[in-house]
């Protein structure tokens, strides 16, 4: 139960509440090699101190402790991508493509909505957990510079024709009857065979944290090296035949909300999440979408709980929510109770498709869930948490059109040129790694 607050608070809250400050680093690690160069590219560094932001970023979305053990594991593939970042922020800039202050303050502004934040907030849960914002900032910025350059470099390839939209919509009728997959994707590279096995380690810490209850939108984000990063690993619904030999037949297996093991596929590793699993071509029950109302109702302890000595005032934090499970009969008693309680976890998180929903443990929960009954109260480190169901819905979802249909074969084509460019930029590029 106390794992399942854990997740459920992560989903529907937005962010995992900022976590302690970090243990000093060991001996020779601390302030004064901040600055320590582990990576040159092309001429520009990186230091120390961005890796060990980079990785409290990390540890921050994911809830983890950023321990110094933590850190070490994470370092290795940290400077990787880093290096990659580089190359791709060199890039923009020698093909002179414009990212703003404004750009980068647009796509924070959209996380920080995505996950019912105020303008803001995100920025002061960062420096809050000792990470330096930039860290984040340079990260949208680079990602936002390089879609732009994928989509200068497609030039007329990124216009999708009316006959291409034919034949895909065309293709999609022949194949109706078959199984979609609603999937998400992390792609980590391996661009040095002399590195595979370090990759393998990390991709493997990745799967093992996001079995814990890593949001996989927040993995994604982070370490994903696929263009589907930018909408949290999203490839959308996906017949088996679109996919990977290896990849489709892992996942024709798999039950909707697992997470899969690593697979090896051309180019580096993937981590597969199999979301919700439809009858291609719509309209039957396998199409459909049950989307649900939900109130969610988060009481903050004072202090952060020790569940081997939780304090008086605690204790009576969880009497009042086990009170309010028994007794609150719909979403008005739901409400009301929440009148007067200082929480930053919003009450009405916005319509919830059940089958979408993760961690799988949440979905489950709310799926039993009899309407206008609350939960049972679910203890996290920082608070309580229930929640109700106030409407069940079915929706058959709507066909695809031509903008959708425009949508993904223009990601097809960025993510192919995506992986091209990349590999000619770490070809022609100078490294000197030195960590």
């Amino acid at each position: 139960m106390f794992r399942a607050a854990l997740l459920a608070l992560a989903l529907l809250a937005g962010p995992a509440p900022a976590q302690p400050a970090p243990a000093a680093p060991p001996q020779g690690q601390g302030l004064p090699g901040a600055n320590r160069i582990l990576a040159v590219v092309n001429g520009d560094v990186v230091t120390l101190a961005e890796v060990e932001s980079r990785a409290r970023l990390f540890a921050l979305s994911a809830g983890l402790p950023p321990s110094p053990e933590a850190m070490r594991r994470l370092e290795p593939q940290i400077i990787r991508l880093l290096i990659d970042e580089k190359l791709r922020i060199q890039e923009v800039q020698r093909r002179r493509i414009p990212v703003t202050d404004n750009d980068v303050a647009e796509a924070l502004a959209e996380i920080e909505r995505r996950n019912n934040l105020p303008r803001g907030a995100l920025v002061a849960q960062l420096r809050s957990a000792g990470v330096q914002p930039r860290a984040l900032f340079d990260q949208i910025r680079a990602q936002i510079g390089w879609s732009r350059l994928l989509r200068s470099v497609l030039g007329q390839q990124a216009q999708i024709s009316e006959a291409e939209v034919a034949d895909y919509l065309a293709a999609q009728r022949a194949r109706q009857g078959q199984v979609e997959y609603l999937l998400g994707e992390i792609f980590i590279p391996v661009e040095d065979p002399a590195t595979e096995a370090e990759v393998r380690r990390f991709v493997e810490e990745v799967t093992e944290q996001l079995r814990r209850g890593l949001p996989f939108t927040i993995a994604a984000t982070q370490f994903s090296q696929s263009q589907t990063a930018l909408q949290g690993g999203d490839l959308g619904w996906q017949t088996a035949d679109r996919l990977d030999p290896v990849v489709a037949g892992l996942v024709q297996r798999m039950p909707p909300g697992a997470i899969s093991n690593p697979i090896r596929v051309p180019g580096g590793y993937q981590i597969i999440t199999l979301r919700a699993r439809r009858d291609a071509g719509g309209g039957g029950q396998g199409a459909a979408a049950t989307v649900l109302s939900v109130r969610q109702l988060f009481l903050p302890f004072p202090g952060r709980l020790d569940p081997a000595n939780p304090t008086e005032a605690q204790r009576a934090v969880v009497e009042r929510a086990q009170r309010l499970s028994q007794t609150a009969r719909g979403c008005e008693a739901i409400e009301q109770a929440a009148r007067g309680v200082a929480s930053d976890r919003p009450l009405d998180p916005g319509p919830v498709v059940l089958e979408t929903l993760q961690p799988p443990a949440l979905r489950a929960l709310l799926a039993r869930l009899p309407v206008g009954r609350a939960s049972e109260p679910l203890i996290a480190p920082d608070g309580v948490a229930l929640f109700m169901v106030c409407a069940r819905e079915r929706r058959e979802p709507e066909g695809l059109s031509a903008e959708q249909v425009r949508e993904i074969l223009l990601r097809e084509r960025i993510e192919n040129i995506s992986r091209q460019l990349q590999r000619e930029l770490r070809r022609r590029a100078v490294i000197d790694t030195r960590a």
